[in-house]
């Protein structure tokens, strides 16, 4: 299970993708649940507008990390921090 201080996200589009199928096939394809039929609520979590928050503000953290300088390891790391600030000045 997930820390509450880690943020979850995947690029918006290969979100969309994925949900798309697993709606399509009514059927969990990813997870603990692999292979259970989805209940109508985890369909509606499918469409994808409920996660698009979580997505946009990581990508946007991922961004902001890059401009700054970091790697991708630690902009991906970052990221994925719910709370915390930029320090300017990262790794090149």
């Amino acid at each position: 299970m997930a820390s509450n201080s880690v943020r979850r996200w995947s690029v918006p589009n290969k979100r969309a993708q994925s949900y798309a199928e697993e709606r399509r096939a009514k059927v969990h394809q990813h997870g603990r649940k692999e292979g259970r039929e989805l209940t109508d609520y985890e369909a509606g979590m499918r469409s994808g507008y409920l996660q698009c928050q979580s997505d946009h503000a990581g990508l946007f953290r991922y961004k902001s990390a890059m401009d700054a300088g970091y790697s991708k390891s630690e902009a991906k790391k970052y990221s994925r921090e719910k709370g915390t600030k930029l320090k300017k000045g990262g790794r090149k």
